[in-house]
């Protein structure tokens, strides 16, 4: 796979490592991750649907939305040289509408082909202002922030479960042993429409942040996955430790890892 390769950011630079796993338990990886080319945009998408057909979804996921932000960035160049970087909503808005005609050409292919029939994928995607990371998120793939030695979830999963939990009906602990746990309620390809979650985050310097599938997060708890990136310094070591340490807690799904570092220029 690409080692890990970085881009500048205002003061700062960014740098970005990733892998997909087939895992221990199925056939083939439904998953597809995108790192950056051109654009500072990162993804995962977790595929759904017999056949293979969840293979297909995650990958037109990640085309798609990628073709999108390569497309807009054309038209942005007629602002050049004035730096179009810290509009916030522009960004915002390539995020969402990315989003959303991946998810109606899902939903139309699924429609128009049996083979296709019940396709979907998660999705969470990154992109990297000089001042600002924007976060768009579909389904159950996560999200997390590492800041002086804490992991948080940014992303609330689109699950069953996760209703549940807010709805306090079932405690985080009964949630464990859930047997519908990875009941998914929003996805790309569900509906011809979707509604996509947005979060805004001021960089700092020696963060890392986290795009899974959760093939990872199904498999390692928070801290498990904390101690990982607190304790590694190369950022596809990080990468490698963290789908190693899945497979070792069971590896029952197709694993999936992005990382953005956040270092001095």
């Amino acid at each position: 796979r690409p080692m890990s390769t970085s881009f500048p950011l205002d003061t700062m630079r960014v740098r970005f490592a990733g892998a997909t796993n087939i895992g221990r338990k199925r056939d083939h990886n439904e998953d597809s991750i995108q790192l950056p080319e051109t654009e500072r945009l990162a993804i995962v998408a977790d595929g759904m649907g017999g056949h293979a057909s969840g293979e297909v979804a995650s990958r037109l996921a990640v085309g798609l939305i990628n073709d999108h932000f390569n497309e807009t960035a054309k038209q942005q160049t007629l602002t050049w040289p004035y730096k179009v970087d810290r509009d916030l909503r522009t960004h915002t808005n390539r995020m969402i509408t990315g989003i959303m005609l991946a998810n109606l050409e899902i939903w139309e292919r699924s429609q128009r082909e049996s083979r296709f029939k019940g396709m979907g994928t998660t999705c969470v995607g990154m992109y990297c202002l000089d001042d600002a990371i924007i976060i768009g998120h579909v389904g159950d793939s996560r999200c997390y922030r590492f800041r002086a030695n804490e992991l948080m979830q940014l992303t609330e999963d689109h699950s069953l479960i996760n209703d549940y939990i807010r709805m306090k009906r079932v405690t985080p602990e009964e949630a464990e042993n859930w047997p519908h746990k990875n009941v998914i309620v929003r996805a790309l390809g569900m509906k011809e429409s979707v509604q996509v979650d947005i979060i805004s985050e001021k960089p700092h310097l020696n963060d890392v942040y986290l795009l899974c599938s959760d093939g990872l997060s199904g498999m390692l708890k928070d801290d498990q996955i904390q101690h990982i990136i607190a304790t590694e310094r190369d950022l596809d070591r990080m990468c490698d430790r963290l789908i190693d340490g899945a497979n070792e807690e069971g590896g029952v799904d197709n694993i999936s890892v992005v990382l953005a570092r956040i270092e001095a220029a």
